[in-house]
């Protein structure tokens, strides 16, 4: 998947920015800005209960993902803080444990963002819990008493200006750049809550190790990472809520929300693909979803200022606030003839056909003629869609939402009936189309 041009606007800002990113300025501004004394039981407090509430809520919503992440996070802090004993010494076992976390932080939540959800069960927790194990035990054995460094792969001299005389930034700042820049570039391809759960998690534990990892200030920021797992799991509930997965478009409640707050004038467009349930049929789930992915694409970026929801399995709605049903036309029109005109191959099924054995086979035995050979050769199909669209706007009769709806939904039946691919609108006679010879 390919990112999309001007990434960088209102609809990928937002859930990037909100809750994790808005959460960590929080907390930057309470601990940088010195607003107010720390109180360590506060901290403690604080800690502890974040902490708690986000195992609470992984286990009820079956992230096993958030669970080892936040898991990650504790065991990290908790390993600086214990072969410190307060405080981080140039040499020994806390420099040691602080330079083991920074390393095997970023590479957990790498390794977290890229596999699959499993549930809070035995079977999908065992092999992450053999690794924190085994990332535990590593850390303990580096980190023995009487050691005053660890391996040197792990030592910032290592990544320092001597490498290659490069400059290469010491390993904290390597470690959780390439580790951030991942999660952000899954953000951006995939726009999963959990990703940017993760990405600005990582940067509050940035901040936490950056403090050395102990003392009121590093466990506020750990405290932080931590809520922010906890929080992407509550976005994540609620996209999946508004949003339908398949097609990244607003789903249905979502849709209902939005005529709460239909002002006059406004323009309801109701959308079906054609023929879509023999389409499925005949070609497979798979291909079916392919289709409804491409239409959900062609009407997120309709021009206008439309908006558009999946209502049902192959219905979707678009919504023109401020604009009559005349003033849509031209766009709803541009849409339909961009599905119509849209093609994608299909691979399926397989024909036997004759391939003669050639010249340079051996010469067969006398009175046998040469015979060809039929073989499998696999089908690639060109296809294309088609949507029928049903337009309303309010009216002396019909001012409410709900029977505007209704109205855009008659429009709708009344494009089916007349031969589909075409705009119909409630108050006005269909707009044929252009025909296109399939």
């Amino acid at each position: 998947m390919n990112l999309q041009v001007g990434v960088w606007n209102k609809e990928t800002l937002k859930p990037l920015l909100l809750p994790g990113g808005a959460l960590l300025a929080i907390a930057a501004l309470v601990l940088e800005g010195e607003l107010f004394p720390l109180s360590p039981p506060a901290v403690d407090l604080y800690y502890y209960g974040v902490f708690a509430a986000g195992v609470l809520l992984a286990w009820r919503f079956h992230s096993s993902r958030i669970l080892f992440a936040l898991l990650t996070l504790f065991l990290a802090h908790r390993a600086v803080e214990f072969f410190s004993a307060g405080r981080v010494l140039p040499m020994g076992p806390s420099r040691i444990a602080l330079e083991a976390t920074t390393f095997l932080v970023p590479l957990n939540f790498i390794v977290l963002s890229l596999t699959r959800e499993r549930g809070v069960a035995i079977p999908g927790i065992s092999s992450r819990s053999v690794m924190l194990f085994l990332e535990a035990v590593f850390v303990a054995v580096i980190c023995r008493p009487g050691e005053n460094s660890g391996p040197a792969w792990l030592h910032p001299a290592f990544l320092g200006k001597h490498w290659l005389h490069l400059g290469v930034p010491p390993l904290e700042v390597l470690s959780f750049t390439v580790a951030a820049g991942f999660l952000l570039a899954r953000f951006l391809l995939y726009r999963k809550p959990m990703d940017g759960g993760l990405f600005w998690s990582l940067a509050a534990m940035f901040f936490a190790l950056h403090k050395g990892g102990v003392g009121a200030e590093a466990t506020a920021y750990t405290a932080t990472a931590a809520l922010i797992l906890g929080s992407s799991i509550i976005e994540n509930s609620y996209v999946l809520a508004y949003h339908d997965e398949l097609t990244a478009l607003p789903a249905r409640r979502a849709f209902n929300e939005a005529l709460l707050h239909l002002e006059t004038p406004y323009t309801i467009a109701m959308v079906d693909i054609d023929h879509f349930k023999s389409f499925n049929d005949t070609y497979g789930h798979e291909t079916g979803d392919q289709v409804l992915c491409m239409v959900a694409a062609k009407q997120a970026r309709i021009t206008g200022g439309g908006q558009a929801f999946r209502v049902g399995g192959e219905e979707f709605a678009l919504l023109f606030s401020g604009k009559s049903q005349i003033e849509t036309v031209q766009h709803l029109e541009l849409l339909r003839m961009t599905i119509q005109d849209t093609t994608f191959h299909v691979r399926g099924g397989q024909e036997r056909r004759s391939v003669s054995h050639g010249t340079d086979r051996r010469r067969p035995a006398r009175g046998r003629p040469y015979r060809s050979r039929n073989v499998p050769v696999e089908i690639v199909r060109e296809l294309s869609v088609t949507v029928s669209i049903g337009v309303a706007e309010p009216t002396s009769k019909a001012h409410e939402p709900e029977q505007v709806l209704r109205a855009a939904d008659k429009a709708l039946y009344r494009a089916k009936h007349a031969g589909r691919n075409q705009v119909a609108l409630a108050t006005a006679p269909r707009i044929r189309p252009a025909r296109r010879t399939a």
